[in-house]
């Protein structure tokens, strides 16, 4: 636990944007038993958003009406890029929000993703002001803003807005030192500010779960016991000045591994630190595709191409080089929608990308490897 705000936080969050589903639906009556076992072993900090298909709804069915409003602290989020054509259509997201979850208030409140194409957009639709007027109603308890952009950004926003209680940052050991998602620099300056931190895709979109071959080989001969996801949410849950680290989990295997070892957390020590910088290194020299898997580049594709699907698979090669396995995956990922190949590089997805990747480029490289083979 960690005591930010006068109130205790646990130091795993559970991100309500990758939950269980039955189909296309969210499997409410899994997500119930996830909840219960989050909340029984002392965690409390649940994460949704706005733009999450059916997440809210589904945080109104699965812990608000089911759990007394003090055992919890709830957070979510404003998308001013995302489905807010207008002002009104920004604003009227938070009473939406109030409405889905039936929350009556947030612990927390986010403005969501601001990055170098967006943030102006926040001023425009005078969006900060909305949100401290909320603040002071009382409907929101602390506000702050989740980033996907550069640390000469980041100052400036904190900066011109010092009344923001706590910042949302991608951090992840993989990520540390890439300058296009700028770990390092983006924490060290929410800290030069004094500001909290909630940790975003500590896992990578998952792909620290399944590291490449000598990245899990150097974390089992230290504990063979351990998963490969355990490294990446104890790595960004050590560093201080974190409020709590968000795990996206989809199903009950995931929660109850998180749950084994961050009930009663322990920093990484010494030697534990070494091995992640070796794993930093090897990673150094990997070819996979950075993607965190977080679908803001398939709204709007003219060609409903499943980019994150398709890197996935594409990484299945990149990473361990599983060819058969790759190709297998990607005509599974296309079978009812786009393929790599029907790329029009209209690149609407590189400007919804918070990685920053060269997305139509992948593509075509995808296109290369996978529709050949």
């Amino acid at each position: 636990m960690s005591d930010y705000f006068g109130k205790e936080v646990s130091k795993l969050g559970f991100g309500l944007m990758r939950l269980p589903r039955k189909g296309l639906s969210i499997d409410i009556p899994q997500m119930e038993q996830m909840v219960d076992a989050f909340l029984e072993a002392g965690f409390t900090y649940f994460d949704t958003a706005f733009v999450y298909p059916g997440s809210e709804n589904a945080a109104k069915k699965a812990l608000v009406d089911r759990h007394p409003r003090e055992s919890y602290t709830l957070a979510t989020k404003l998308n001013a890029f995302l489905m807010a054509p207008t002002e009104k259509a920004a604003k009227k997201q938070f009473y939406t929000s109030l409405e889905r979850t039936g929350a009556e208030y947030f612990d927390y409140y986010l403005l969501h993703a601001l990055m170098e194409n967006n943030y102006k957009r926040y001023d425009k639709f005078h969006l900060w002001d909305f949100v401290n007027e909320q603040k002071e109603k009382g409907l929101i308890k602390y506000l702050g803003f989740s980033f996907h952009a550069g640390p000469k950004l980041l100052e400036k926003l904190l900066l011109e807005h010092p009344e923001v209680d706590f910042v949302q940052l991608q951090i992840n050991y993989a990520d540390w030192e890439k300058p296009s998602v700028a770990s390092r620099e983006n924490y060290e300056i929410a800290r030069k500010y004094g500001k909290s931190i909630v940790i975003m895709e500590p896992v990578k979109g998952g792909s620290l779960a399944n590291p490449p071959a000598a990245v899990q080989k150097l974390f089992q001969k230290c504990h063979p016991d351990l998963s490969s996801a355990s490294w990446a949410i104890r790595f960004a849950a050590s560093l201080e000045g974190v409020i709590t680290v968000l795990s996206g989990m989809s199903n009950m295997a995931q929660m109850k591994d998180n749950i084994s070892y961050m009930k009663d957390f322990k920093p990484l020590n010494e030697e534990e630190q070494k091995i992640i910088q070796e794993a930093q290194r090897i990673l150094g020299k990997s070819s996979t595709i950075p993607c965190t898997a977080c679908h803001y580049c398939v709204e709007g594709c003219p060609k409903n191409i499943p980019i994150p699907e398709i890197f996935s698979a594409m990484n299945r090669k990149l990473g361990n080089g599983q060819i058969g396995e790759a190709v297998s995956a990607y005509q599974k990922a296309t079978a009812d929608k786009g393929r790599a190949s029907e790329c029009i590089h209209c690149k609407q997805c590189e400007r919804a990308c918070p990685q920053h990747l060269e997305i139509t480029d992948y593509l075509k490289q995808c296109a290369d490897t996978l529709e050949r083979s």
